[in-house]
C-alpha cells in the first residue's frame, strides 16, 4: 500500500495485515488488522506519528522511501504494534526525536532499547509546530496503557487517538460508513478498552470539546462521523446494560446443556434477550463483545474433581478481567456426587459490581424441580432487569 492524503500535507502510512488471526497470544482477529501511521508536513519540519508491528516494517520503509528527513517521530504508545518500527525509522532518520509522554520514556528504553537521549517528552496540551501545522499532545492515561497519548493536529481537525476509537479490521476502506465499522469496533473495545471504561468516559469528555472532522486510530478505518464514533463509545462506556442475558456454558454429558437451552427459552418467554456461547467452540471476542451490554452474566458449568469445568473457569476469568457493567450474576449446572463449583465461581468473579443470584445445581441430569428451579431464576433475572427499567 501506498501512503494515501487525508488532507493538504497529511498522509495515512502504515500497514494492512489481511493474514494475522490472533493479538497477544490472546485475542482472536478474525478480520485481521492494521497498524496506521500518519505523515505530517510543516513548512519547516515532518512528523511520523505511530510506526507499524516490526514484521511489517519493511512496508513502512517503503512508504518513507521519498522522505528525505523526519524531524520527530511520535509515540502515542510504547506496545510494539504502533512503535515497534521505531528503531528502524531512527536508524534510517539519525536527525529524528521520539516524542511520547514522559511515563512513555523510559518504557521506550526498556521494551524497544530506544536511546534515551533521542526521546523528548511533552506535557499534556504541549504543542510542536511543524510550521503551518501544529501537534498538540493529550495524555491519555490508561486508554489503554498508563503512558498513552493522542494527538490533535487544529488546522486539519484531525484526531489521531492511538488505540481509542479503534478496531482490529483489515480494510483498503480508509473511511467506510459506521454502519460497515461498528461491530469490530464494539468487539474492539470489549476485547481491549472496557476494563477502563471510567477512563475512557473521562477522556471522550476531552474530546468532545476539540473540534474535529477525521479521528485516525492506530488500528482499522478511520472516522469521518466523530460525533456519532464518539458517541457510540460513550454509551458502552457509561450508559447503562441493555435487558441481555449472557450464558457462557460448557456441558460434558449433556445435562448443563439441557439447563442452559431450558433457561435460554424460559428467559425468551419472559421478554428477556439471550446470546448463548458454547464454550467448546465459542470465539470469545464475540463472548467479549456481548458482556459489553449485558446486564446479566450466567455460567453453566459441570463439576470436575469437585471445582468447575476449566473452559467455565476461563469464562469467568474473562469477565472478571474484563469487568463489564453487568448487574448481576449467577451459576447453572450439573454434578455427580458434589463439589465448590459456585464457591468457586464466586471467587473468580469478586472484582465484578454483581448481585450474586440464586445458583441451579443439579445432580446427574436435571429432574422436574430443577427444571422449575431455572423457571424460578428466569422470573428472578425478568424482575431484577424490570427493576433496573431494561425491559
Amino acid at each position: 500500500m501506498n501512503r494515501r492524503p487525508l488532507a493538504e500535507g497529511v498522509y495515512w502510512m502504515g500497514a494492512i495485515d489481511w493474514d494475522r488471526r490472533l493479538f497477544d497470544a490472546l485475542i482472536p482477529l478474525p478480520d485481521g488488522t492494521s497498524y496506521n501511521a500518519y505523515l505530517v508536513q510543516g513548512e519547516e519540519k515532518t512528523a511520523l506519528l505511530d510506526t507499524v508491528d516490526p514484521p511489517m516494517t519493511d512496508v513502512l520503509a517503503a512508504q518513507l522511501a521519498d522522505v528525505p528527513r523526519l524531524d520527530y517521530v511520535v509515540s502515542h504508545h510504547t506496545e510494539q504494534d504502533h512503535s515497534g518500527a521505531i528503531p528502524a525509522v531512527l536508524a534510517r532518520y539519525p536527525e529524528a526525536q521520539v516524542v511520547a509522554s514522559p511515563k512513555a520514556k523510559p518504557m521506550l528504553v526498556d521494551h524497544l532499547g530506544v536511546p534515551e537521549a533521542r526521546v523528548l517528552t511533552v506535557e499534556d496540551g504541549e504543542a510542536i509546530s511543524l510550521g503551518g501545522k501544529t501537534l498538540r499532545f493529550l495524555h491519555t492515561p490508561w486508554v489503554h496503557w498508563p503512558e498513552t497519548m493522542v494527538t490533535y493536529l487544529p488546522e486539519a481537525r484531525i484526531l489521531f487517538s492511538c488505540d481509542f476509537f479503534g478496531s482490529h479490521l483489515a480494510t483498503t476502506e480508509l473511511l467506510p460508513d459506521w454502519s460497515k465499522a461498528e461491530a469490530a469496533a464494539k468487539r474492539y473495545y470489549g476485547e481491549i478498552m472496557m476494563p477502563f471504561a471510567r477512563q475512557v468516559e473521562r477522556n471522550i469528555e476531552r474530546v468532545r470539546a476539540l473540534d474535529l472532522a477525521l479521528i485516525a486510530p492506530s488500528h482499522g478505518p478511520l472516522h469521518a462521523e466523530p460525533a456519532t464514533v464518539i458517541s457510540a463509545w460513550a454509551h458502552w462506556a457509561s450508559g447503562p446494560p441493555a435487558n441481555l442475558v449472557v450464558i457462557p456454558y460448557v456441558s460434558m454429558h449433556g445435562s448443563t446443556q439441557q439447563m442452559v437451552e431450558h433457561l435460554v427459552g424460559a428467559l425468551a418467554e419472559r421478554g428477556v434477550g439471550v446470546e448463548q456461547f458454547n464454550l467448546a467452540v465459542a470465539d470469545l471476542g464475540k463472548l467479549a463483545t456481548a458482556l459489553v451490554e449485558a446486564a446479566t452474566i450466567v455460567i453453566g458449568t459441570p463439576t470436575v474433581l469437585t471445582r468447575p469445568h476449566p473452559l467455565a473457569v476461563t469464562a469467568a476469568f474473562l469477565a472478571n478481567a474484563l469487568r463489564p457493567k453487568a448487574r448481576f450474576a449467577s451459576v447453572v449446572g450439573s454434578y455427580g456426587w458434589g463439589g465448590k463449583t459456585v464457591e468457586t465461581i464466586a471467587g473468580l468473579i469478586s472484582d465484578l459490581k454483581v448481585e450474586v443470584l440464586d445458583p441451579v445445581l443439579c445432580k446427574g441430569l436435571p429432574k422436574e424441580a430443577d427444571l422449575q428451579a431455572l423457571e424460578a431464576l428466569a422470573d428472578t433475572i425478568a424482575a431484577k432487569h424490570r427493576e433496573q427499567r431494561l425491559c
